[in-house]
């Protein structure tokens, strides 16, 4: 059994051997890390799966603003479980926990890149093959949304961009997004 609760400061070593245990140091390289860095995470967003017992970490789940055309959007990722322990049902919480504070925080929708058999789940769709686009390569068949108000999904369009910058970083070559003026 586990139980799940915000990430704290102090998890965050653990959350990184979770990552990197489940996606390695390739990851950096995907177009989805460029979205994030010099971003940090929502933290309100951000949750871990906990054994009681031990309190070792069997899993962590974060969101990150991005700007899809000119919409505010959450990118979901990584998601990451302890290789032993997948299948169990740890990510599909993990993912439910997190879409209900988004949609209590007035998110509309949440983009991610990955496998949609397993992110339908939670009511992941498939994209419009041109819908948005990626600053980078990315595998259009990969690209799933999921609307937390109705109708978000279908004026969801544009090039997905960075909402902010919290860290500088050197040598950025994404484009931070703009808000529509109020």
């Amino acid at each position: 059994m586990w139980e799940i609760r915000a990430e704290s400061a102090s998890d965050d070593a653990a959350v990184e051997r979770l990552v990197d245990a489940g996606f390695g140091p390739g990851r950096f390289a995907k177009t989805a890390y460029r979205l994030r860095e010099g971003v940090a995470p929502d933290t309100r967003l951000s949750f871990v799966a906990e054994d009681p017992k031990t309190h070792g970490l069997l899993g962590a789940v974060r969101f990150w603003p991005v700007i899809v055309g000119r919409s505010p959007a959450l990118l979901l990722g990584p998601l990451a479980v302890d290789p032993v322990l997948r299948g169990r049902g740890i990510g599909i919480a993990l993912m439910q926990r997190g879409l209900e504070g988004a949609r209590a925080l007035d998110y509309e929708s949440v983009v991610l890149v990955g496998d949609e058999p397993y992110y339908a789940k939670v009511g992941f769709t498939k994209l419009k093959p041109t819908q948005i686009r990626f600053p980078g390569p990315v595998d259009g068949n990969r690209l799933l949304g999921l609307a937390l108000k109705e109708g978000a999904l279908e004026t969801l369009s544009g090039e997905v961009k960075r909402a902010r910058i919290d860290i500088a970083v050197s040598a950025q070559a994404t484009k931070l997004g703009q808000l529509k003026p109020v």
